[in-house]
C-alpha cells in the first residue's frame, strides 16, 4: 500500500490572499519530514509524487470553535 499524506485547508486565511493555503495534518507509511507550516497544493502534489504517496484531504465539520467535549 502506498503511503498517505493527510492535509487540510488553513482556517485563518483571507479571501484573495496569495499565501499557502494548506497544512499537513498527518503522514502514514512514508518516511518524510516536513519543515514548512503552510504549503501550496502544487507543493503538496510534488511531495506526494516524490515519495509515492496519495494525498487525502481532511474535511472539517464546519463548527468553527463550537467543539464540545465528548463529541
Amino acid at each position: 500500500m502506498a503511503g498517505q499524506i493527510f492535509y487540510r485547508q488553513r482556517q485563518k486565511i483571507k479571501d484573495g490572499a496569495k499565501t499557502p493555503r494548506f497544512r499537513i495534518a498527518a503522514i502514514n507509511g512514508v518516511d518524510l519530514k516536513v519543515y514548512a507550516q503552510h504549503l501550496r497544493m502544487h507543493e503538496l502534489q510534488q511531495l506526494a509524487d516524490a515519495v509515492g504517496a496519495k494525498l487525502v484531504e481532511l474535511t472539517g465539520g464546519g463548527h468553527k470553535g463550537s467543539h464540545q467535549a465528548g463529541h
